[in-house]
């Protein structure tokens, strides 16, 4: 369990962008899938969009100090800057006493600070077991917890969502 009997849920925002279908066609549908199955198990869900960004760049290869190669370089946009709203926004509208971030993004920092400045609400940070906290992101937040792996596990959505025709892929 990461929180305890006392907490109470009041919604869950998940900030993502739709991934391209042009290397693989199979992507799309894995993540439409996915999100699907979320917003069948998870009634507080909400799902919000950012959009990827690709264009070619030029990038020095890694064991070369001077030799440039053309990439193809996809960012995703706008989920960041969406959570960091969401999160300023719902505590202007009071809409909780401690909210939760699972991100590592340090551009997060400044809309935590104001939410503790001006709102006297609590942020607390999770992320997976392996991930190293930005330090930056540390300093804003009230609390750090890692979710352990044995939570993480257990939190895996089943082969198949009941009534649906949601299946988990194979390859997951």
């Amino acid at each position: 369990m990461v929180l305890d009997d006392t907490h109470e849920i009041c919604g869950i925002k998940y900030f993502t962008a739709l991934v391209s279908g042009k290397i693989d066609p199979r992507k799309p549908i894995k993540q439409q899938s996915y999100i699907r199955a979320l917003q069948k198990t998870i009634p507080e869900l909400s799902v919000h969009y950012g959009h990827f960004l690709t264009n070619p760049a030029w990038a020095v290869l890694a064991d070369s100090q001077q030799q440039k190669v053309k990439i193809i370089k996809t960012e995703e946009k706008g989920s960041d800057v969406n959570l960091a709203v969401h999160v300023v926004n719902d505590a202007w509208l009071d809409k909780y006493d401690c909210a939760i971030i699972l991100s590592n993004d340090s551009d997060l920092a400044e809309a935590v600070n104001l939410v503790k400045k001006h709102h006297n609400k609590k942020v607390g940070l999770m992320l997976p077991p392996s991930c190293i906290p930005s330090k930056t992101l540390m300093r804003a937040s009230d609390f750090v917890k890692k979710i352990r792996y044995n939570v993480l596990e257990a939190s895996q959505m089943p082969s198949k969502i009941a009534g649906t025709n949601i299946r988990k892929p194979a390859d997951w």
